[in-house]
């Protein structure tokens, strides 16, 4: 019997949980309704994915979005608009703007900022402070709420907690998986003077791996202490995978594609567009979380997207802001990584969708299966491109991956059911909405 579906999406080579193979899958409702041969059913609208791969939609669950309050860098419209030209379906935003996102307020406030204006759908961290830390339990349930994000090392903004009393208060209370920028300030502060003027490349002199592994030491053991769940964001060094292989119990990790990528060699061409927070280290710290990936030590990947203005990026180091744009380019760099042979697509399907599904407890997202959203990136695996600064849906303008060749594209982003990009082009008006987490909605 002939069955009618609003899409179907026709031919692809479908990768999910259960391998790849050549599947069609169907959609009703902007959730997925079917998978198998679907050539004898009907469709509103048909899209021939032959000769393509339908992965499950790529959550990127680190961006600066930059709004409300730096909306000259980046805004939540702009960002999103970068996010699904990459193939990018979901993003959890960081909540160091202005106003910080650390009350039910200010939380809200950016849920409604984002609903229907977004063009992907959406979560956000709400910052983890002294004075909210006994509040953490609600905040971190309400709606749009990704969980808890604490900085222990001082990046972009006002949000730092650097004690481990302050740090064990937080999670005291905190019941879903808290993130961490686990960066030691007492030692940032020490080494200050390590920072040489208008030298980008003493960066991770001064930002070292020991001040990352000793935060990370610390970060644990308050864990452990307050029996409590964590998450250790942009890993740059190989200490901290060593370390981390011995507490998978209490703590996930992420790993981001300009650690993956670059190396302390590329400070030489990229001067301050390379600089980060915590830094891109020596060719070893990326062969380290190359391992940690091999080894499937590191559980998601995340661009941590953080825009500047080349203006911005132009003053002489230190007073250079840290951060690079990478939500767009997340998809097409592992892309390449994977026809490099580093990763198996299964691999990359995990770090990008199965994983932020598994960790972070989202409700229908993450996995190609029936009654779970239809969010998909669909990628041409053999497509060799150029990824270029015209091509920037950001406000920034700009990439530190200007004039890189990569073979695999995103060829498009259907959110919902939705076509929302195909073929570099925005195709429908933003829909976004807010992700439902199931620690959030069950009681």
């Amino acid at each position: 019997m002939a069955t009618t579906f609003d899409l179907i999406l026709k031919g692809g080579t479908v990768v999910n949980h259960d391998g790849s193979g050549v599947r069609d899958v169907g959609v009703t409702n902007g959730r997925i309704a079917a998978i198998g041969d679907l050539g004898r059913a009907s469709a509103g609208e048909t899209i021939d994915c032959t000769g393509l791969h339908i992965l499950p939609g790529v959550v990127d669950s680190q961006v600066h979005f930059r709004e409300p309050g730096l909306e000259h860098k980046e805004d939540l419209e702009s960002g999103s608009r970068a996010a699904v030209l990459g193939g990018v379906t979901t993003v959890f935003e960081m909540p160091n703007t202005n106003p910080l996102t650390t009350s039910e307020a200010t939380l809200a406030d950016k849920v409604s900022r984002a609903t229907a204006r977004m063009h992907c759908d959406f979560a956000f961290w709400v910052g983890g402070t002294r004075d909210n830390a006994g509040d953490v339990a609600e905040l971190e349930r309400l709606p749009g709420a990704a969980g808890i994000k604490v900085f222990m090392g001082s990046s972009t903004g006002d949000l730092l907690v650097e004690d481990d009393e302050g740090v064990a208060s937080i999670l005291r209370n905190t019941r879903r998986r808290a993130a961490f920028h686990s960066e030691d300030e007492f030692r940032l502060r020490e080494r200050q003077n390590l920072r040489v003027e208008n030298d980008p490349s003493s960066h991770p002199i001064w930002r070292d791996e020991i001040a990352a592994l000793q935060c990370t030491e610390r970060l644990v053991r308050i864990a452990r202490q307050e029996r409590a769940r964590i998450h250790v964001l942009h890993i740059s060094t190989a200490e901290e995978i060593t370390f981390l292989e011995q507490h998978k119990d209490v703590a996930t990790c992420e790993a981001t594609p300009h650690h993956l990528t670059m190396s302390a060699d590329d400070y030489a061409r990229l001067g301050t567009l390379l600089q980060m927070n915590p830094p891109v280290r020596a060719a070893r710290h990326r062969d380290g979380i190359w391992h940690g990936i091999s080894q499937g030590i590191v559980d998601v990947l995340g661009s941590d997207h953080a825009p500047h203005t080349l203006t911005e990026k132009a003053k002489p180091y230190p007073a250079s802001p840290s951060g690079m744009t990478g939500v767009q380019t997340l998809v097409p760099i592992m892309l390449d990584h994977v026809n490099a042979g580093r990763l198996t697509l299964e691999r990359f399907v995990d770090l990008s969708s199965h994983g932020p599904n598994r960790i972070f407890g989202m409700a229908r997202k993450g996995r190609i299966a029936a009654g779970y959203d239809a969010d998909f990136t669909v990628v041409d695996l053999k497509r060799k491109q150029t990824i270029t600064n015209a091509q920037a849906g950001s406000k920034a303008g700009w990439t530190p991956y200007d004039g890189k060749k990569v073979t695999g594209w995103p060829v498009g982003t259907i959110v919902r059911g939705i076509r929302v990009m195909w073929e570099a082009e925005i195709t429908t008006p933003s829909q976004g909405r807010a992700v439902e987490f199931s620690e959030a909605v069950v009681k």
